[in-house]
């Protein structure tokens, strides 16, 4: 599936309009939602390394969290009006440019 037309069909499932505020309930929804989400993907990877030496047990559990981060991700890009496809592209430019520049690593946004 390409990142435009999972964008389209996640947005169906969304029970809110498009925002017309980054102050409007459901851009604030999703932005809570998806700092949720990478908390749950990132607590079931705690447990892993806790309880189970860090050896992935279910990958499939990861897996729905993760589609839950993307789907969040998919709505906000969506209320933004850029499609997904975008955000991928203009991500891999980026770190293109950095990795040409033998600047992948280090800290800041506009290294």
């Amino acid at each position: 599936m390409q990142f435009d037309e999972y964008q389209k069909l996640a947005a169906r499932t969304d029970a809110f309009s498009k925002p017309d505020s980054l102050l409007d309930p459901a851009f604030l929804e999703k932005v809570l939602g998806l700092v949720g989400e990478s908390g749950e993907f990132a607590d079931k990877i705690k447990k892993l390394i806790r309880d189970q030496n860090g050896e992935i047990t279910d990958k499939d559990e990861l897996v729905k969290e993760l589609g839950d981060v993307l789907w969040y991700l998919a709505m906000i890009a969506n209320y933004l009006d850029v499609d997904l496809s975008a955000v991928a592209k203009e991500n891999i430019a980026k770190l293109a440019d950095r990795q040409k520049r033998n600047i992948i690593k280090g800290a800041g946004d506009n290294r």
